[in-house]
């Protein structure tokens, strides 16, 4: 078909026809056309079977798999859009891929159902092929068959971290859909036109991959005559500008070109190839090594980091486990490269390197055809070339070119962790380094910072002298090596041989992975020293500097003359010797210097020649490596037996025409800011700088550590001497604060807080090296002191000299010289520490003098998440600094959030290579030297990567590695004693440890087993599960598997033997390890090989030791990955809790886990929220079924039904348990109570429905018995209305005089209440008193008794004596009821007397009191007495049967019988007053309960009174009578009558309620748990100041906090929130008003649908109101004529509109009508805990469960146990001392009075069951609260026991300065 020739319109060609610009494809176009540029490129990538191709498909009409452009007619036609589609899919795994056009949006096409892998894999393809820059033109579209439904695919894809949910689409697979494809193409504009630049125009595919093997074929090669090192070590810079041949065949070769490709048309491919040539000849030298470079960095994935440079973070995080001999991917190379080398693997320059698939060289097949059928001989076949045929594989990344890519790409503090660490490896180590592309020398100075090197010289008496110095201040010899030209030996080869012959030190071209190609080595100095051993085998004697020149010396004149310049010697490598030769030049200038010159000619095999003085040449042709080493190194060591020119590191910086990296603005500013630290220390004695510029840490510290451990182990007058310690702590505190403002701290803080974060980290950098720079000297010379003094002390002990204790001492001197001469960052830190908890102690809530103390934790915690460690344990005073410790945490958490943490402890023996294990583990930095290398203990955060998050459940890695055990400089006891507090204070914090041997042999760490056993065995008793792993290091022979196992089987005895020895001294009982801990003797016992792969110092790191270390460390993160170890807060808390616990010799019964008190006192809060839910539920089912009742609706109440009706409440308590239980971060420790609190919320859920059963049984009970009167109410009603009725006929024209009208009625009523009631007898009222006098009159006691006893009262306080003595028959005690005044002096004077008389045996009978035991007997009796009498009361039938004397006569003979029964089990008689007062106090707190049910039965069944009580209602329809109103309207009157007294209790029941529920929510003393309604009991108590309170609460607890409950709800009520309650009271009235209102207009509603009367219509009202009214019956007869029901519902609702104004009038004093009183309701909720007093000072339980068992009592704060009356034996002396601080202390107690068996306070559990239920935690503190109370109430505790607070029970004076303000706020630390 030929186009219209007519047609004006541009026509493009594409590939199936040409394009009308207004139009679609014609099929056969054959006139020339205009290339048409498409609005918009869309490139389809995925599966084929995504989609449907076919003609119906609007996006893809045609099959054709293959990269090219093809413009869619029927996008057009659906858009009149160009748009061009091109289509891949299904070529993912076909390469190269090509096309010439940019694109504008990639989609990703994904069947549904196959979304999840497909976008995986597709992104990944996607990305490797385009590029990472590729993805922001990256749209997901998920296809779908029509019937499906996708919803789920947008949720599974948004866990993909690639995944953009604004780049997302979803259609039907067909494609046919013109509003998903019109939806499609707008996502796809938006998406282009977010895009900057909005058309990807990257190399793409084989562009990008032909750019790269250009750049490494273009690469230029040495000729034949010049070929050296393979490796490209040695090899001349190659120039650029060769020629290079294309294959003319090739179609689609692309320009080399930095910038984007531009499209090429296929007819200009000829032509662009053509010009390619003429390019690569422009090409500058520069312009290519850009572009090498470029290529290299890309290869290795560095790319983007050129500028976004490598940081540390990067490396120090827990990732996937290294795979240690597997091949790594080419990509990889430089993230594994620093990964091994970070864990101290030599071997990380050796990786293999896995080959693409593409690029493995296959074997070629050759077909097997006889050689005489193809006339070859066979030698043709191995002279045949294949390289035309057989394309050469791309060859591998140089070894030093992917250290140098990571060195150049690293940032400062990652290439000086980068440079330390290949020093430790025995690397060479980058000194002059070219830039890759502007060829600028830098010397990375800053990197060599923190190398330290130590040898061994010999002197002349031939003893050696131990040497460590950092590299960059030592002066030594160097030894500089360089080429000349090319040569064919390798110059770096020879090196490591003059070196060290077993390691690679410089590398070189037999080494593993080396190749010809390198781009980043040449030019490039690198420096290694010689650290000789003192041995008579070193190679050289001196230490020594060796540095290589890499590359063709005369191609690098810079490196070549610093060098040169710098060298000690000069080695000068040529291939020959010829003049003119350029090297001539080089060799002439050296010659005619005097400097030592060794010149090595590769093509000479002449011996050793020295040509003048200083200057040699030596032959190397057919010379092995080993001899021409040797003859090298004797010509070294011969010149340097003489004078020669020293070398120092730190000169370079003064060289010309380098840059020093340390002349960057960051670290110059860092460096200034610790030179000026460094300035203030200059001239000092080293070992007295701590003394005097950290002051805080010195002698004060350990000064208060020491008093604070004395606290725990007090003797003698405990509280006396508990009190002086508190004083002498709060003075060092005060000589702290006054010392802490040194101005090395105002000067180091000042820096900390102001400077930037890199300044910072230069600066704590510097700050460290220049501080290790001022003690080098000091420290060498008092450890070559040490050294001498030891080896003399030895020398002694064998000839057993006198002298050996004066030796002893000197080295102890020197000892302590040594660690004040130790001074790092370290004790900078610990110094804020001390000055932080100086000021916190002091109580300065705001900053004081010149530095900022509270800002210090702050300060600290950016410390620890950048990654320093943080000393957790001050190894020189033994102390955990808690408080500081606590606030660095709390800062932690702020800053990062409470992050899950697995806490990973170490602990071994001395110098065991524990630091080094957690270093080569995870790339740490703690300190490691021989002897003490770390002192205490210090922790560092580790992060773990996100991509290990999913399978690790916490967030860190906190590691905390320790000193060693069995310290030297600690001998016998304390060492012994310090060993088992470091053991246990180490594997309690943490969740795993690490416990390392040095050996196989576990014999030598036998008594450190038994610590750690023991330990781990108290970590099982207090709910602590720790688990270890045991580590051998140094294992000679790990391979004999046997000797293994029976290495392990040796560990296992001794373990169960330690653990039978432990579970002994802890009374377990422990068969073996296994019993103690989970413990896998295949699993957990690791062995190491030696650390060193030889003798050091000059040995490299065992790569086998790196392995075992790997090994290791993915155990314990497979074990840790089944932990969800603790949050930060938890180790916080853990932290203090075991350092308290380890305090106190016994640290099982001592150990208090505050952070699972914590848990438990929340938990405590929810259940009381959850019990609330129900009681408040049951209180509303209550109300309801009790009108129900009363409305005679219910006459049974199952408790089936209550079940019923609390179901769904109790489901949702039980749904909100389990949500609470399974919190994820709580979980593991809610879990040891969750059984007992689902089982206690199911027993009080049993508990209250039975109890509200009983309660409405005997609601029906009292029903039934009421009803013969209900029977006749109605009856009654009837009469009284019928003759109101008739009497106001009679007087209906008096109806306007109301006195007159009240009159005749009050006339008549009497009347006809005498005539109704003639045949009932009224119901009299109870005398009460008589009765009593009656009942102990007739039990024989004497009136006059009884009533003195009566007249005195003191029986109403019976039960609150604080001395019954006057009771007791042995006592001629003064009659208190008769008025006495005596002094207190002659109190004192008598006690005093009677003092010495017992002692002297002079006491008499008349001067004997009770004992404190026997004091509590007699309150015990009364109290039991009341509380069996009132329970007897409340279960007598008083309310529906009456009152009766028996009741009492009962009462008064049981409260006899137990007063016998004491008596008869005691060795004394108490009075006959004693009884009769007990009987009066019963019968008092009897009395209100006996007439309150009285009351109600006389309402319930007397008629006479009911009849009564319904004056004023009759009297009211009466009067409406006389007035002439209708029957509606009396009958209205009625109807609100009888609704009114049954409406103001159902507002009074709900407003009770309803306050009850606000008050448990809202009113903080209710709000909490028992601890907290505690707390407020007593700071009411403290505000009041009423001593009598505070004897009720100590004696009757809960008493007393049912009258605080009262006391706070009327306060509430009343006072604090009275317009509040108001409103809720209005609330209540309105809803009832509401309920009434909707009662009435549906009763009228239902009536005025049929036939109806007045008996229907109440019956429908009264069935609305039966759940929340009472309605009386009312007698309808009168009433009958009533038929306008929307009358009467007007009239009822006038009515009630006066009722309920005057029922919102009522005063809020009534609230105590309701039924369930607001008080009554908060005290069952509130008083259902444990009320067991502590048997010392009666401190009360806590606990919110009454049945908290396994759980022991306990409480926060106990008291001093004078406040209960004890006191000590023997005398009269009030025991001052407290719980918490006898269980510390060597006292003793008895049980009984009459004992004469002592029990230790610290067995006190070991007393008797009363004893055992409690846990009384040692502590070394008290609530000032009850110091305060001690002082504030002293004089009337004497007068209350008449005993004294004297002699050992002398108040300290510290207590006396606590103010009440100090008291009631100390409350709030319970």
């Amino acid at each position: 078909m030929e186009e219209d020739t007519n047609e004006n319109t541009a026509t493009a060609k594409g590939e199936g026809g040409t394009l009308d610009s207004t139009g679609p494809i014609s099929q056969n176009a054959s006139a020339p056309v205009t290339k048409l540029v498409p609005e918009l490129t869309v490139v389809l990538i995925g599966e084929e079977s995504s989609i449907q191709i076919g003609s119906e498909n609007l996006l893809l009409d045609h099959d054709r798999q293959q990269p090219e452009e093809m413009f869619s007619s029927k996008l057009y036609d659906l858009c009149g859009r160009h748009i061009c589609v091109i289509n891949v899919l299904g070529l993912q795994n076909i390469e190269p891929l090509s096309w010439n056009e940019g694109s504008h949006a990639f989609l990703l096409l994904l069947p549904y159902g196959q979304h999840v892998s497909q976008y995986t894999s597709g992104v990944q393809w996607f990305e490797k092929v385009f590029g990472k820059e590729s993805l922001a033109f990256l749209m997901t579209v998920v296809t779908h068959e029509p019937d499906e439904e996708c919803v789920s695919a947008l949720t599974d894809l948004r866990a993909n971290n690639s995944f953009v949910e604004q780049r997302y689409h979803t259609c039907r697979n067909s494609m046919r859909d013109e509003g998903e494809i019109i939806a499609l193409l707008e996502h796809i504009d938006t998406m282009v036109s977010e895009n900057d630049p909005s058309c990807y125009g990257g190399l793409m595919c084989s562009e990008k991959k032909e750019h790269e093997d250009l750049l490494l074929d273009h690469r230029p090669q040495e000729d034949e005559e010049f070929q050296q090192d393979p490796t490209g070590e040695d090899f001349n810079v190659p120039q650029c500008g060769e020629e290079q041949e294309f294959d003319d065949d090739n179609k689609t070769e692309t320009e080399i070109t930095s910038e984007s490709p531009s499209v090429i048309n296929k007819d200009e491919i000829n032509e662009s190839a053509a010009a390619t040539n003429d390019q690569l000849v422009e090409i500058s030298r520069e312009e290519q090594c850009r572009r090498e470079t470029e290529t290299l960095f890309n290869r290795l994935q560095l790319g983007d980091k050129r500028q976004q440079t490598l940081t540390p973070a990067d490396f120090l995080q827990i990732g996937p486990a290294l795979k240690q001999q597997s091949d790594t991917p080419e990509k990889d190379l430089a993230h594994t490269f620093l990964q091994r080398l970070m864990i101290l693997d030599y071997r990380a320059r050796y990786i293999p390197v896995k080959q693409d698939s593409a690029e493995v060289c296959q074997f070629r097949h050759e077909p097997d055809v006889a050689n005489d059928e193809t006339g070859k001989s066979n030698l043709d076949d191995l002279f045949s070339s294949t390289e035309d045929s057989e394309p050469k594989p791309k060859p591998n990344v140089h070894p030093m070119d992917v250290q140098m890519a990571v060195f150049h790409c690293s940032d400062t503090f990652l290439r000086q962790n980068m440079i330390t660490k290949l020093s430790q490896c025995q690397y060479a180590l980058p000194l002059l380094v070219p830039d890759p592309v502007s060829k600028d020398i830098e010397c990375p100075l800053w990197t060599f910072r923190q190398i330290r090197k130590s040898w061994k010289l010999t002197d002349k008496s031939k003893s050696s002298i131990m040497k460590s110095m950092p590299v960059c201040k030592a002066e030594t010899p160097m030894v500089s090596f360089l080429r000349l030209g090319s040569a064919s030996l390798s110059k770096s080869q020879l090196l490591d041989n003059l070196i060290n012959e077993r390691h690679s030190t410089f590398f070189h071209r037999n080494c593993p992975g080396s190749t010809k190609t390198r781009y980043l080595m040449d030019g490039v100095a690198e420096i290694a020293w010689y650290c000789p051993a003192g041995k008579p085998n070193d190679s050289f004697t001196d230490f020594i500097a060796f540095c290589n020149l890499h590359g063709d010396a005369l191609s690098f004149d810079k490196q070549r003359d610093i060098l040169i310049e710098k060298a000690s010697i000069n080695v000068v490598l040529v291939p020959s010797l010829k003049r003119g030769d350029r090297s001539m030049t080089v060799i002439s200038s050296l010659l005619d210097s005097s400097k030592p010159l060794i010149c090595l000619i590769a093509d000479n095999d002449s011996n050793p020649v020295q040509m003048k003085s200083g200057h040699y040449k030596i032959g190397l042709k057919d010379k092995s490596q080993s001899d021409a080493s040797e003859e090298l190194k004797g010509i070294i060591r011969n010149i340097l037996s003489g004078s020669f020119d020293s070398f120092q590191l730190e000169t370079l910086a003064q060289v010309s025409g380098i840059r020093v990296d340390e002349e960057n603005e960051i670290c110059k500013e860092g460096k200034a800011a610790a030179l000026k630290i460094t300035s203030l220390l200059q001239g000092m004695d080293v070992s007295k700088i701590k003394e005097k510029m950290l002051p805080c840490q010195g002698e004060l510290w350990h000064e208060w550590s020491s008093i604070t451990k004395q606290q725990y182990h007090l003797k003698g007058e405990i509280e006396m001497e508990k009190s002086k310690n508190q004083e002498k702590l709060q003075q060092i505190r005060q000589r702290q604060r006054a010392a802490s403002c040194s101005d090395l701290m105002e000067l180091f803080i000042k820096n900390l807080s102001s400077l930037p974060s890199s300044e910072k980290a230069c600066f704590l950098t510097w700050t460290q090296i220049l501080l290790d720079d001022l003690s080098t000297d000091d420290l060498a010379r008092i450890l070559h002191r040490y050294d001498k003094k030891w080896s003399e002390f030895l020398a002694l002990k064998k000839d057993k000299s006198d002298q050996l204790k004066n030796k002893q001492t000197e080295l102890e001197e020197i000892s302590t010289q040594l660690q004040a001469a130790t001074f790092g960052l370290e004790h900078i830190v610990r110094e804020m520490g001390q000055i932080y908890e100086a000021h916190k102690s002091l109580a300065r809530g705001r900053n004081t003098g010149r530095m900022k103390w509270c800002d210090y934790p702050a300060l600290a915690a950016e410390l620890m998440i950048s990654g320093h460690p943080m000393e957790l344990m001050d190894g020189d005073a033994g102390h955990v600094p808690l408080t500081w410790i606590s606030s660095l945490l709390d800062e932690v958490i702020k800053k990062l959030g409470d992050k899950r943490v697995f806490v990973l402890s170490v602990l071994g023996v001395q110098s065991s290579g524990k630091s080094t294990m957690l270093n080569a583990m995870f790339g740490l930095q703690f300190a490691v030297s021989a002897g003490r290398c770390t002192k205490g203990a210090f922790m560092q955060l580790v992060k773990v990567s996100e991509e290990m998050k999913n399978e690790l459940k916490f967030d860190y890695v906190l590691v905390v590695d320790t000193e060693g055990l069995r310290a030297l400089e600690l001998a016998g006891n304390t060492t012994l004693h310090h060993d088992n507090e470091l053991a246990t204070f180490v594997i309690g914090v943490g969740n795993m440890t690490l416990i390392n041997i040095f050996g196989e042999n576990p014999a030598e760490m036998q008594d450190v087993l038994q610590i750690v056993v023991q330990a781990i065995m108290r970590m099982k008793n207090i709910k602590l599960s720790p688990s270890c792993v045991f580590v051998h290091q140094n294992v000679t022979d790990i391979a004999a598997s046997e000797k293994n196992m029976d290495g392990k089987r040796r560990l296992q005895e001794k373990l169960d033997q330690m653990a039978q020895l432990a579970a002994k001294e802890e009374g377990c009982d422990a068969k073996s390890f296994s019993d103690i801990i989970e413990f896998d003797i295949q699993e957990d016992v690791k062995y190491f090989a030696q650390l060193w792969e030889g003798s050091p110092p000059m040995a490299p790191p065992n790569p086998g030791y790196s392995e075992s270390v790997q090994e290791l460390k993915n155990t314990i993160l497979s074990k840790a990955s089944q932990s969800d170890g603790m949050t930060l807060s938890q180790f916080k808390h853990n932290i203090g809790d075991l350092r308290k616990a380890l305090l106190n010799e016994n640290f099982v019964f001592s150990f208090k886990n505050t952070l699972e008190i914590a848990v438990y006192r929340k938990l405590e809060v929810q259940y009381g929220n959850w019990t609330w839910t129900l009681r408040e539920k049951l209180l509303t089912i209550d109300h309801q079924l009790h009108n129900r009742i009363e409305n005679g609706n219910h006459d049974m109440v199952e408790l089936s039904y209550l079940y019923n009706k609390m179901s769904k409440t109790y489901e949702d308590v039980r749904k909100a348990m389990a949500t609470y239980f399974e919190d994820k971060n709580q979980k593991e420790m809610l879990a040891q109570w969750r059984g007992r609190f689902e089982s206690k919320i199911k027993d009080i859920h049993e508990e209250l429905v039975k109890a509200l059963k009983r309660k409405l049984d005997e609601v029906l009970q009292q029903k039934n018995a009421c009803k013969m009167l209900d029977k006749k109410k109605p009856e009654f009603e009837n009469k009284l209305l019928q003759k109101s009725k008739q009497l106001a006929l009679q007087l209906k024209d008096k109806a306007t005089n109301e006195g007159e009208l009240q009159k005749q009625f009050n006339h008549v009523w009497d009347g006809w209440v005498a005539e109704l009631t003639a045949d009932t007898e009224p119901i009299k009222d109870i005398n009460l008193q008589e009765d009593q006098l009656s009942i102990l009159t007739e039990l024989g006691i004497e009136s006059s008794l009884i009533h003195e006893r009566k007249n005195c009262g003191k029986y109403k306080n019976i039960a609150n004596l604080g001395d019954y003595s006057e009771y007791d028959t042995r006592t001629k005690h003064q009659d208190p009821c008769e008025e006495r005044q005596r002094s207190k002096d002659e109190r004192v004077s008598k006690n005093t007397r009677s003092f010495w008389k017992f002692w002297k045996g002079e006491e008499n009978k008349s001067q004997i009191c009770f004992t404190y035991q026997e004091q509590e007997q007699i309150r015990s009796l009364i109290d039991k007495v009341k509380n069996e009498a009132k329970s007897t009361i409340r279960g007598r039938p008083l309310a529906t049967r009456g009152y009766s004397s028996t009741f009492l006569e009962e009462m008064a003979k049981n409260v006899n019988r137990h007063v016998e029964e004491f008596q008869s089990q005691q060795s004394y008689e108490l009075k006959k007053k004693f009884t009769v007062d007990l009987l009066l106090y019963v019968f008092d707190a009897t009395s209100k309960i006996i007439l309150e049910s009285h009351h109600q039965f006389k309402t319930n069944n007397d008629l006479r009174y009911y009849v009564n009580s319904k004056k004023e209602q009759f009297y009211g329809i009466f009067s409406s009578f006389c007035k002439g109103h209708s029957s509606a309207v009396v009958f209205a009157e009625m109807i609100c009558d009888k609704l009114k007294d049954s409406t103001v209790q159902a507002v009074y029941d709900k407003t009770a309620i309803d306050l009850a529920g606000e008050m448990k929510c809202s009113f903080s003393p209710f709000s909490g748990n028992r601890m907290n309604l505690e707390k407020h009991v007593l700071k009411s108590l403290a505000e009041k100041e009423d001593f009598q309170g505070y004897m009720n609460y100590i004696r009757h607890p809960r008493k007393h906090v049912k009258t605080f409950i009262k006391e706070e709800v009327k306060k509430y009520i009343f006072t604090e929130h009275k317009d509040s309650t108001k409103s809720l009271f209005k609330k209540n009235v309105q809803d009832i008003q509401g309920l009434l209102s909707r009662a009435l207009h549906k009763a009228t509603e239902k009536v005025a649908q049929g036939e109806a009367n007045i008996n229907m219509w109440l019956e429908e009202f009264s069935s609305e109101l039966k759940d929340q009214l009472k309605v009386d019956a009312i007698c309808c007869q009168t009433f009958s004529d009533i038929n306008k029901f929307d009358f009467l519902e007007e009239v009822v609702k006038k009515r009630l509109e006066s009722i309920i104004e005057e029922i919102t009038a009522l005063p809020l004093g009534n609230l105590r009508k309701s039924r369930k009183r607001t008080d009554k309701i908060l005290i069952d909720q509130l008083c259902n805990g444990c009320w067991v007093q502590c048997p010392f000072c009666r401190a009360i339980c806590t606990n919110t469960l009454g049945d908290h068992s396994p759980d022991k009592h306990n409480v926060p704060f106990h008291r001093p146990s004078g406040i209960n009356g004890w006191h000590t034996r023997g005398n009269l002396e009030l025991v001052i001392n407290c719980c918490t601080t006898s269980v510390a202390s060597d006292r003793s107690f008895r049980r009984k009075h009459d004992s004469d068996k002592k029990i230790p306070y610290k067995l006190y559990h070991t007393a008797g069951p009363e004893y055992e239920s409690w846990k009384i935690t040692a502590d070394e503190s008290k609530l000032i609260y009850w110091k305060w109370f001690v002082c504030k109430f002293q004089t009337q505790l004497e007068d209350h026991y008449e005993k004294e607070f004297k002699g050992r029970g002398e108040i300290p004076s510290e207590w006396r300065k606590h103010t009440k303000e100090e008291a009631i706020a100390s409350l709030d630390e319970m």
